[in-house]
C-alpha cells in the first residue's frame, strides 16, 4: 500500500511512496490484442485505457512508465496498428489491473474505411466497458488538443462525469523551454475542461512518477471510511434494554 494513516487520532497519514507504484508498473506483462470488443476477455480489475494520436508517444510512455523498452510495440508507420493492446499488472501472478494500449488515431495514410472501423470500434470501447477504471489522453504540447482529442473527450465526457478517472499527459514536454511548456500546460487545462493535466517527458523523466502514482491509486482505491457510533453514555445505557439497543452498522463495501 502506498499511505498508511495511523490509527492514532491526529497524526497524519505517511507520504505515497512512488517507488511502490513503480515497481508495480514494472510487473507488466502482455496479455493479448483484440481488433474488435467481442475478442477482448471480460476483465473484473480495473482497466485503464491509454489513447491519443499517431506520433503522441503513447507507446513510449507506456514503456518508460513500466520500466520495459518494448511491452508497448511503436510501428514504424503510425497508424498501422489497429488493435486492442492488453498489459497486465500484479505483483507474485495475481492480476489486479490491466493497461489498455489502443492503437493511435488521426494519421493521414490510413485508409478511410479502416478510420472509420476503428473509430466504431474506440467509441464503443470507451462507452461500454464496464471495468474501465480511467483514461489517458496522450498530445503533444505543441499542437495542444486537436478536433479528434475534443471529439474523444466528448465521448467520454458522459463517464467521467460519472466517476470515470480522466488524466491529459503533455508528452514530449522537453521540446518546449518552460515559458511555453506552462503556456501549453494552461491551454490544454482550458480545454480539457476539469480534466487533470501533466507535462511528461520520457527522455527527462519529467511526471514520471507522479504519473505512476495517479495509476497505482486508480488501481487501488482506498476504502471507504467506516462511520462509526457515537458513545451512548452509560446513564442513557442503562436505561435502553439489549433488545432495544441499535445494531452498530455494517462495514460498508469498498
Amino acid at each position: 500500500m502506498t499511505t498508511s494513516a495511523s490509527s492514532t487520532p491526529g497524526t497524519a497519514a505517511t507520504k505515497p511512496d512512488p517507488k511502490i507504484a513503480l515497481g508495480w508498473l514494472h510487473t507488466a506483462k502482455f496479455l493479448t490484442t483484440a481488433p474488435e470488443l467481442k475478442h477482448l476477455p471480460r476483465i473484473e480489475v480495473p482497466e485503464i485505457a491509454f489513447v491519443g494520436r499517431s506520433n503522441a508517444g503513447k507507446s513510449t510512455c507506456i514503456n518508460t512508465l513500466t520500466q520495459q523498452h518494448r511491452l508497448a510495440f511503436a510501428s514504424k508507420t503510425p497508424g498501422r496498428t489497429q488493435s486492442i493492446n492488453l498489459f497486465s499488472l500484479g505483483k507474485q501472478g495475481i492480476t489486479d489491473a490491466v493497461l489498455a494500449d489502443l492503437p493511435g488515431y488521426g494519421y493521414a495514410a490510413v485508409p478511410k474505411e479502416a478510420k472509420y472501423r476503428w473509430q466504431q470500434v474506440m467509441g464503443n470501447y470507451l462507452q461500454t466497458r464496464d471495468n474501465l477504471q480511467a483514461v489517458v489522453l496522450l498530445c503533444d504540447p505543441r499542437l495542444g488538443l486537436t478536433e479528434l482529442d475534443e471529439i474523444l473527450l466528448d465521448v467520454i465526457r458522459p463517464r467521467v462525469e460519472d466517476g470515470l478517472k480522466f488524466l491529459v499527459l503533455l508528452t514530449k514536454s522537453d521540446k518546449l523551454n518552460k515559458t511555453d511548456a506552462a503556456k501549453a500546460l494552461q491551454i490544454v487545462k482550458l480545454q480539457a475542461g476539469g480534466g487533470d493535466v501533466k507535462l511528461f517527458s520520457s527522455l527527462k523523466r519529467q511526471g514520471v512518477e507522479e504519473v505512476a502514482q495517479h495509476l497505482w491509486d486508480w488501481a487501488h482505491p482506498k476504502e471507504k471510511p467506516v462511520k462509526v457510533p457515537k458513545p451512548v453514555p452509560a446513564s442513557e445505557a442503562d436505561t435502553e434494554s439489549a433488545s432495544e439497543a441499535p445494531d452498530a452498522p455494517l462495514p460498508e463495501q469498498p
